[in-house]
């Protein structure tokens, strides 16, 4: 396998600095577009294949890379990223659907956690960019050491929790079921079908947010319709998505009520342990989604650790934290590719780099769990990531500081527009 996926990125970076020459203009040479290429495909691959692991999107990694490596501007970058992290969670959310955890044969992707989050993260996310143009730099850089390093130390604390509870049952704890520690093989075999209602909702969550991104355009004007950027009709479509994200949490929640009775019947007067109520888990992506805008990075690295802390069990997490990024990231590239982005290509050559990487990265990761029995590695990949980001990040970040600071530039809060 490891030679595999060395051959994959040997491949694979081949590939994209023959492909990225006409399409990046990192360097005034030929040669020097095709070394940044190769060197930013080959990072990007390994970066991937860490991220795939914990279900992160993996941009805090990928937008430095694409930066300091790359040669990329930030806004450049910023539409690489949502593609390679799209590639990513592609090949993360096709595995995670074909996989089933343990000896059971319970799916890993928890749909309804998913239906609770996703509208509020990306509230979250799309509030947090507002703030992100509001902040001064150095106030970002110093939230993102704090909070980000707060959330690594935690993330290790539990991995090593995970890792002695594994040792003291002999590496057992990976064939109990992960969803929930009450449910029976029964309802494990239930659960085998794919819950199409909850796919259509997430759908429709996913197309109703789309169409208020694309009315509204961006804070540069650039949109379906002419509308004036950071005007009237601007905020007011933005507002919209407060509405719209209780709307389908009320509807969910509702729905969720409404089938207690028959589930409780079912399962003998059982119901799942969560680790706490379900409106938990609106304000944790809310929280997530908000602090993701405001540092750049998205809502994924962020609500991982998060969910980890209320007691998710890792594979859960990782897979549903994977498809929740999907989400939000697919409508990211979208949106850049009905916005008229340019180098498309480039852009879709690191997507599938990021999607193979992601995959083989996945498929050791799958193995190594299966063969020691310890799904904290997951919990460590995660770990792995926000700790290299937080070295990365705060590299670009302190650049930026201190060039903004030597040019005179203003270095208080700012105007959203």
């Amino acid at each position: 396998m490891r030679h595999t996926f060395l051959k994959c990125l040997f491949l694979l970076t081949i590939l994209s600095s023959t492909s990225c020459k006409s399409g990046v203009e990192t360097s005034n040479t030929v040669e020097g577009i095709g070394i940044r290429s190769a060197a930013v495909a080959g990072l990007s691959s390994l970066a991937a294949a860490i991220s795939s692991a914990g279900g992160v999107g993996g941009g805090g990694l990928f937008i430095p890379i694409l930066t300091i490596v790359g040669g990329q501007d930030v806004k450049t970058a910023s539409t690489y990223s949502a593609f390679m992290v799209t590639g990513g969670s592609v090949a993360n959310v096709a595995s995670y659907t074909l996989w089933r955890s343990g000896g059971t044969a319970r799916r890993l992707i928890d749909y309804e956690m998913a239906l609770l989050c996703q509208p509020w993260l990306l509230l979250g996310v799309s509030c947090g960019v507002v703030l992100n143009v509001v902040f001064p730099e150095w106030l970002i850089m110093l939230m993102f050491v704090v909070f980000v390093a707060g959330c690594t130390f935690k993330t290790c604390r539990s991995g090593a929790a995970c890792w002695r509870l594994e040792s003291e049952n002999g590496c057992e704890i990976t064939k109990m079921p992960l969803l929930c520690a009450t449910a029976d093989q029964a309802e494990a075999e239930a659960e085998v079908r794919t819950p199409w209602v909850p796919v259509g909702m997430l759908v429709l969550i996913w197309f109703s947010f789309f169409a208020l991104y694309l009315i509204r355009g961006n804070r540069y004007g650039q949109g379906i319709i002419e509308i004036e950027a950071c005007g009237i009709g601007y905020w007011i479509i933005s507002s919209m998505q407060i509405p719209l994200a209780i709307f389908f949490t009320s509807w969910i929640l509702f729905r969720r009520s409404s089938t207690t009775a028959s589930t409780q019947q079912e399962n003998g007067g059982r119901t799942r342990r969560r680790p706490s109520s379900e409106l938990v888990f609106p304000i944790m992506a809310l929280l997530a989604g908000l602090l993701g805008g405001v540092f750049g990075i998205g809502g994924g690295m962020l609500i991982s650790p998060i969910l980890l802390q209320m007691g998710i069990e890792p594979q859960v997490t990782a897979a549903t934290c994977s498809f929740m990024v999907l989400v939000s990231s697919s409508m990211s590239a979208l949106q850049y590719l009905l916005l008229g982005m340019k180098q498309i290509y480039a852009a879709l050559t690191y997507a599938a780099v990021c999607f193979v990487a992601s995959l083989v990265g996945l498929t050791m990761i799958r193995k190594a769990i299966l063969r020691h029995g310890r799904p904290s590695i997951i919990i460590f990949s995660v770990a792995t990531v926000m700790a290299l980001s937080i070295v990365l990040m705060t590299s670009f970040g302190a650049i930026d500081v201190w060039r903004s600071y030597t040019t005179g530039q203003n270095m208080g809060f700012k105007k959203p527009c």
